[in-house]
C-alpha cells in the first residue's frame, strides 16, 4: 500500500491539461472486440482501473500495439482477430475481471459476436449499492441467457485460495433486437446494451438511455466503424443490428472529472491555474456549478482559466434560501463531481446543501474533513451541509485513507489547502482515476510525496 505525504499552504501556478476520458476509454476499450480490425485509440489515459482493462483484453488475446501520442496519455492499436474464449471463467479471467467495475462491459462485445460471456462480480468503488440489474435485463431482453456462475480456486502452500462469484451469460441463437425501457440511465448499462445491439438481428430500440458525452462518443465510434445507430446524444437510442463492424480511429474526450477537479483544487489552494483543452462543450453544468460556488472561472478558446481568489462566496437561490447542489443523470451535475463540490465549500463563504441521491456511502469521509476543521453536517448518508469557513479558520494536516477515486482526491485538495503535513493512505484508489497526479500537481508547485 502506498500513501502520499502533503505538505500544505502551497499555492499552484501554471497549466494543466487534463488526461483522456477515463469514463470513456473503459467503454471504447470493451469495443474493440467487436471488430477482427485494427482499431487505433488516442488519449488513453495511464491509469490502474484502465491498464487492467488492457490486460483483460490481452489475456482474452487481443494484439495491442503502442503508437507515439504528444498528449498526456497514450496510443494503443488493438486486433482481436484471435480471441481466446476457453480464457473465460478462468482463475485469471476471474481475478482481474472482479478488480474493476468497468470489466463488465465485456459482455455485451462478447455476446454480439462470439455468444458467450462470464461476468465476475465487478469491483471498483466501494460507495454503496451499485447493483448490474440494468445490463443484466437488457442483455436478456436481446436473447442472452444468464445463469449463476462460481469458481473456487483450490488452496496451496502460498495461498489461501479464492472463491468468484458472478454470471455465465451465452446466446443460445443469434440475438435479436427489441425494443426495452431500462428502468435506470446507467451509463456503462446503456453503453453494454448498445455493444450488443449493434449486432443484433433487427432493430433494437433503448428508451431512456443515458447520454452522457462517452456514451455520444461511443456512439459515434461505432457508426465509424459500420454500426446504425440514430438518436445519439438523445435518451431514445435506435440501433438497426448490422452483420459485420470494421476498424477505425478515435480520440478520447478529456476527461471532464478532472477539469472538475482542478477547477476545486485551484479555488481551495488560492492557485492561478489553466486548464487547457477542456473541450467545453462537453462539460455540461460543471462551469455553472462551481461558480455557483463563488469561483471565477474565465474561457478562454478551449481552456479555462481560474485566477487566484482570497475568498469565494457561495450562491443563493433567488428567493434568498440555501443553495443545494445535487447530482442528477446526464445533462444534470455528475455524481463524481459532488466530493469535490462538498471540499470546495469548506473555505467558501456561506453554506451549502450536498445532495448525493445515487450513492449512500459516498459522503462517508466527511469525518476526516470534520477532524481537519470543516465545518460540516452530515444529515444522513445522502446529504451534508457545509458552513463555509471564509478562510478565517485554517484546515490542519491528519493521517486519512482514501475510500474511493473521487473521495481520495477530494481529501488530497483539502491536504493540500491546510496546514501542516497530512498523509493519505490506500492512494492506489487515486491512482484508479489519476494518472501520475502527484507529478503533475508538483510540476505547478505542490509538495506531495509518494511513499511506498
Amino acid at each position: 500500500m502506498s500513501t502520499f505525504q502533503i505538505e500544505g499552504g502551497y499555492r499552484l501556478q501554471g497549466t494543466i491539461t487534463p488526461q483522456g476520458a477515463k469514463n470513456e476509454a473503459l467503454q471504447v476499450l470493451c469495443a474493440v472486440l467487436l471488430t477482427s480490425e485494427p482499431v487505433q485509440i488516442d488519449n488513453i489515459p495511464d491509469i490502474r482501473d484502465v491498464n487492467h482493462l488492457i490486460k483483460l483484453l490481452q489475456l482474452l488475446g487481443v494484439k495491442v500495439e503502442e503508437r507515439p501520442w504528444n498528449g498526456v496519455g497514450r496510443s494503443y492499436v488493438f486486433q482481436a482477430d484471435d480471441i481466446n474464449l476457453e480464457v473465460l471463467g478462468s482463475p485469471q479471467y476471474c481475478s482481474l475481471a472482479s478488480s474493476l467495475r468497468g470489466s463488465i462491459m465485456l459482455a455485451g462485445p462478447l455476446l454480439a459476436r462470439f455468444g458467450k460471456a462470464v461476468i465476475p462480480q465487478p469491483g471498483g468503488d466501494k460507495i454503496g449499492r451499485r447493483r448490474i440489474d440494468t445490463h443484466l435485463t437488457g442483455l436478456e431482453m436481446l436473447g442472452a441467457v444468464i445463469d449463476d456462475f462460481l469458481l473456487r480456486t483450490p488452496a496451496t502452500p502460498t495461498s489461501k485460495g479464492a472463491s468468484y462469484g458472478g454470471y455465465s451469460l451465452s446466446v443460445p441463437q443469434q440475438m435479436k433486437g427489441t425494443y426495452m425501457l431500462l428502468d435506470e440511465a446507467s451509463v456503462t448499462g446503456t453503453a453494454n446494451i448498445i455493444m450488443a445491439a449493434v449486432m443484433a438481428q433487427g432493430t433494437t430500440t433503448i428508451m431512456n438511455a443515458a447520454c452522457e458525452p462517452y456514451i455520444y462518443q461511443l456512439c459515434e465510434m461505432l457508426n465509424r466503424m459500420g454500426a446504425r445507430i440514430s438518436g445519439v446524444r438523445s435518451n431514445l437510442l435506435t440501433i438497426e443490428g448490422v452483420d459485420v463492424l470494421h476498424g477505425t480511429t478515435h480520440c478520447l474526450l478529456p476527461d471532464m472529472i478532472e477539469v472538475g477537479s482542478f477547477i476545486g483544487m485551484a479555488a481551495m489552494t488560492r492557485s492561478d491555474i489553466t486548464i487547457s483543452n477542456v473541450a467545453l462543450q462537453h462539460l455540461g453544468l460543471i462551469p455553472q456549478i462551481f461558480r455557483r460556488l463563488g469561483i471565477e472561472i474565465w474561457q478562454r478558446g478551449d481552456d479555462l482559466y481560474i485566477p487566484s481568489q482570497e475568498v469565494y462566496e457561495i450562491d443563493r437561490f433567488m428567493d434568498g434560501s440555501i443553495l443545494t447542489i445535487a447530482d442528477a443523470p446526464w445533462p444534470g451535475f455528475t455524481p463524481d463531481l459532488i466530493s469535490i463540490a462538498l471540499v470546495t465549500a469548506i473555505q467558501a463563504r456561506g453554506s451549502v446543501l450536498i445532495h448525493q441521491k445515487m450513492f449512500e456511502s459516498r459522503l462517508f469521509f466527511v469525518d476526516k474533513l470534520i477532524e481537519m476543521g470543516a465545518q460540516i453536517i452530515l444529515c444522513d448518508p445522502h446529504r451534508a451541509t457545509v458552513i463555509g469557513l471564509a478562510r478565517e479558520h485554517p484546515l490542519r494536516g491528519v493521517h486519512m485513507t482514501s475510500p474511493d477515486i473521487r473521495a481520495g482526491v477530494a481529501l488530497l485538495i483539502a491536504a493540500m489547502a491546510a496546514q501542516g503535513v497530512s498523509h493519505i493512505d490506500n492512494i492506489e484508489q487515486i491512482d484508479r482515476g489519476y494518472q501520475q497526479i502527484d507529478q503533475r500537481l508538483n510540476a505547478l508547485g505542490a509538495h506531495i510525496t509518494r511513499i511506498e
